[in-house]
């Protein structure tokens, strides 16, 4: 089978329409194994994936250094490697441009290569809009010029933080999170201006954060208590017809065209290999229809991520 690629933007990069989260490498859902970690990803690249991205945040730095065995032992020039950097931990977050730079420096390490394709500045919406303005972005100009980065973009769960930023400054790509897929399509109300302007978009989540999953729901989810339930009636709907609700996200996330590239995020090899299965089958249209049907209740609603300035729309 043959993985489909897109443009991500002005960038000149090609993506496969499935990327790699390498989130699961840090054990952020559930203890992992080093070995199949590496399993994983090598699978992933092997399979026609190209994009692999991770965070100092995930695992606490434990997903860059998992990662950064795997793709040691790759060719460089397989994939397209993104990392992000100003979050740090649960309630940390530092985007001066001192840190930024150092950050980097700390991941190209932990990454065992010397450049990173994009960076994004990592859940910006937790600190007011002018920390970042004044000293991330002219880190990420600073590690652009160096050639440590190739590319520069941010990453949030508000719409808003990319509004901000794209009326701020210019960006390569940016990260967008559980506003595209089968609850949630208003990442498609910032398409055009992403197109406008040509930035790269990286959609992430397509289960949102496991709403769409079938896996007991984490007791940290942010969702509130009618998107909870609504989800669990189109998880349970789907496994009475004897269909699985995470191969539907997955291949809603990936089939649109203005959608470069979506994220998932495994550290299984099976299940990895499972998914880039279901980006070539067609997708089915009437349990598609029933399941948005179902949805329908919560379509688009979202909840607060961050500081209030990014959340004046969000309705939980």
């Amino acid at each position: 089978m043959l993985v489909k690629y897109r443009k991500l933007g002005k960038t000149g990069l090609e993506v496969s329409v499935l990327s790699f989260g390498a989130s699961s490498l840090g054990s952020v859902f559930r203890e992992t194994n080093k070995a199949e970690s590496v399993r994983t990803v090598h699978e992933a690249v092997d399979r026609g994936i190209n994009l692999i991205d991770v965070s100092p945040y995930y695992g606490l730095t434990k997903a860059e250094t998992v990662l950064g065995k795997a793709i040691s032992e790759i060719s460089r020039e397989r994939f397209i490697l993104s990392t992000k950097a100003g979050r740090y931990g649960a309630d940390t977050f530092d985007f001066s441009e001192e840190r930024i730079i150092r950050s980097v420096d700390e991941s190209l390490q932990r990454l065992q290569t010397d450049y990173i394709d994009i960076l994004f500045l990592h859940d910006i919406e937790f600190v007011p809009f002018e920390q970042v303005a004044e000293g991330a972005f002219l880190a990420l100009d600073k590690l652009k010029h160096s050639g440590k980065i190739r590319f520069k973009g941010v990453s949030g769960l508000p719409l808003s933080v990319f509004e901000k930023s794209l009326a701020y400054t210019e960006l390569d790509a940016v990260l967008s999170y559980c506003h595209y897929a089968l609850n949630d399509t208003s990442l498609l109300d910032i398409v055009p201006l992403l197109e406008q302007k040509q930035v790269g978009l990286v959609n992430a989540s397509p289960l949102s954060m496991g709403l769409l999953g079938n896996r007991a729901l984490a007791d940290w989810h942010p969702a509130g208590e009618q998107i909870r339930s609504v989800c669990k009636q189109a998880v349970d709907y789907c496994a009475a017809q004897g269909a699985d609700i995470t191969k539907l996200a997955v291949q809603f996330a990936t089939m649109n065209e203005s959608i470069p590239t979506t994220l998932v995020s495994t550290a299984n090899p099976d299940n990895i290999c499972k998914n880039i299965e279901w980006t070539d089958e067609a997708i089915d249209e009437d349990l598609l229809s029933d399941v948005l049907a179902i949805l329908e209740p919560i379509r688009n609603r979202s909840w607060i991520s961050g500081l209030q300035e990014y959340n004046t729309s969000v309705f939980v």
